[in-house]
């Protein structure tokens, strides 16, 4: 009896679809390739043409050209170019809200600069583009957009 229901089970097993996929070996190997020279040349040299842009526009801005190469720190001068409060630094570490306080601070840094909003949302998606025509261009810095807007707007200045 015993061995009738094994028999039993054994068919029902091999009756269900995909049963075969059991006798399988699974691979859970990863391949860790590394990438090839040339993508990281392409990589480096986007890298050095971005801290450059920056490098520029901190300096038209004047604002040491050097921030530009300080993680935390150029955010922090980034806010001051605009004339956002230096405490925005920390919306920017804070998930999701980065991304509108980011595309708020390059609209404001494209305004600072004589430039209109569709330009600064082209620096907040394609950075690497509308950053070195702002800093290798003719653009002039015109004062912290933000702290005009609140100006006109009758708005007390932030710190």
């Amino acid at each position: 009896m015993k061995s009738l229901l094994k028999f039993s089970l054994a068919a029902f097993y091999l009756s269900l679809p995909g049963q075969a996929l059991l006798a399988q070996e699974v691979n859970y190997r990863t391949s860790a390739e590394s990438p090839s020279p040339i993508v990281l040349i392409v990589e480096l040299l986007v890298a050095v043409l971005v801290i450059v842009a920056m490098w520029k526009v901190f300096t038209k801005a004047d604002r040491p050209g050097w921030a530009a190469i300080i993680p935390i720190y150029n955010m922090y001068v980034w806010c001051k170019i605009v004339g956002r409060p230096g405490w925005w630094v920390i919306l920017m570490l804070i998930p999701l809200v980065n991304i509108i306080v980011g595309i708020i601070v390059c609209i404001d840094l494209a305004k600072s600069f004589g430039k209109g909003a569709g330009f600064g949302i082209g620096i907040a998606l394609l950075g690497i583009i509308f950053l070195p025509i702002l800093g290798f261009g003719s653009a002039q810095y015109q004062g912290p957009a933000a702290a005009k807007g609140a100006a006109a707007s009758g708005l007390p200045q932030g710190a």
